[in-house]
This record gives C-alpha cells, structure tokens and sequence, in this order.
C-alpha cells in the first residue's frame, strides 16, 4: 500500500513516476479518427518533455494516452482491484505498465469494478495531474464529471479544437470560458521544433549537394561558424 494525498492505494509498478510531473487525460471510448491521432501525438510530447501520464486504462482515449506516452512513463488508475486488469481488451496494455510503468487501486484485490467505483476512480485521476486534458466528451459522459471534479480542484483544463456538433462536452467548456484549447501541441508541451536545415547538415552531405539544394544558407553557415568543409563535405559544428 501506498499514502497519496491522504488516501490509500493498492500498487503495481514503479512509485518514482509519482515524484514527476504529471498530466491527467480523459476522453470518450469511441474517438473519432482525429481524436485519436491528436490524442497519440499530445501524449508522446508530454512524455517527451519529462511529464507522466495519468488516465484510467480505459478503451479509447484512456488507452491511446497511456499508448502515446510508453508503458513507463504512465500511471493507470484503476476501477477495480489491482488484480482485476478491466477492459479485458486492455488487458495486455496494463499488464506492461504493472511492469514499465504504475498501476493504482483505492479498491481490495479481487473487486469488480461498478459505476460508483469509476467514479471514485475518476477523482483520483484528476487529483493526481498538474491539470486535465480532455481531448473529446458528449455532454453527460463520464469525461465531463472530470471536468466538474477539476474545477472544484481549481485545476486548469485544456482540451483540443473540435468542429461544431463534434465534442459537445468540451466546446460546452470552451464557450463558457473553463477550459483552454490546446491550438500547437509542441508549444503547449515545450518541445522545440528541429529545423530541417540543421537536420540536414549533421547528414554530412557533399558541398556541392548543399549548396544546389540550400543555396546562400550554406555560405550563412560556413561565415557563423556552424560547419566547416573537409574533404568537400559538409562538418556540422554545432550551434
């Protein structure tokens, strides 16, 4: 057992991933396909930038969080015992984070998870991120009693740009002022952009080459010092 936040938590896995910053993120179990792509991208950045995830193992953007980020860089919160792995479709998604990442039950092993029970599970999501993520609700779904719960937490939300009469639940947030839309994924998460330009110095391509393809940039570079020619190809210096 394990005390977070006064409550008790059954575990599987990993306890350092609670001492990291962490993102709770939720959505419906029926994505639609640009959820579930935006979905994937926004989890790998965060992970990228040091941040753990932490959503609820289940089907759609439950899963496609904890699939974005890496089985160790994941906290799944259960609603069932520690050893009841629910949805069996995810079965074998949080059997690897019981072992990469971290696994949490406030329920006794062997317990069924019931509609109480996600709610109890819902809470805890939330209360362990920095701030919420919901990337796609319909109003009156589970994802929108996380939105409720974030808000008496004082937790900021962050959801994704929608069409109108798609995500009802979150575009409800945006238009009454509640939630902030996440609008450029590596800005939000901090992630620098590469510059394909430098990407293609560090290849080591001729000078010739470079010089048909990059043009006065190459005799930009070779003036600030950020490479050199040898040999008639190009050596990356370093910024």
């Amino acid at each position: 057992m394990v005390k977070i936040g006064g409550e008790q938590f059954h575990f599987q896995g990993n306890l350092a991933l609670l001492d990291r910053p962490k993102v709770s993120i939720v959505g419906t179990r029926r994505p639609n396909s640009y959820t579930k792509t935006v979905t994937l991208r926004l989890a790998t950045a965060l992970a990228k930038s040091g941040k753990v995830i932490v959503s609820g193992g289940a089907m759609g953007v439950d899963a496609l969080a904890h699939r974005g980020a890496g089985a160790a860089n994941t906290i799944v919160v259960l609603g069932s015992g520690i050893d009841v792995l629910y949805p069996a479709i995810n079965r074998e998604l949080l059997q690897t984070i019981a072992k990469e990442g971290l696994l949490l039950s406030q329920f006794e092993p062997d317990f069924r998870p019931t509609k109480w029970s996600f709610v109890v599970r819902n809470k805890s999501v939330v209360a362990l991120g920095e701030y919420l993520i919901i990337t796609q609700a319909d109003r009156k779904s589970g994802s929108m009693r996380s939105a409720e719960i974030a808000l008496k937490m004082g937790k900021k939300i962050y959801v994704l740009p929608h069409r109108m009469g798609e995500s009802e639940g979150t575009n409800d947030l945006v238009k009454q002022g509640l939630a902030e839309v996440i609008w450029d994924i590596d800005a939000f998460c901090g992630v620098e952009k590469s510059d394909p330009f430098i990407e293609y110095l560090k290849t080591s391509p001729s000078y010739e080459e470079a010089l048909q393809k990059w043009g006065e940039r190459i005799y930009e570079a070779e003036i600030d010092g950020l490479i050199a020619i040898e040999n008639f190809k190009i050596v990356y210096k370093g910024e």
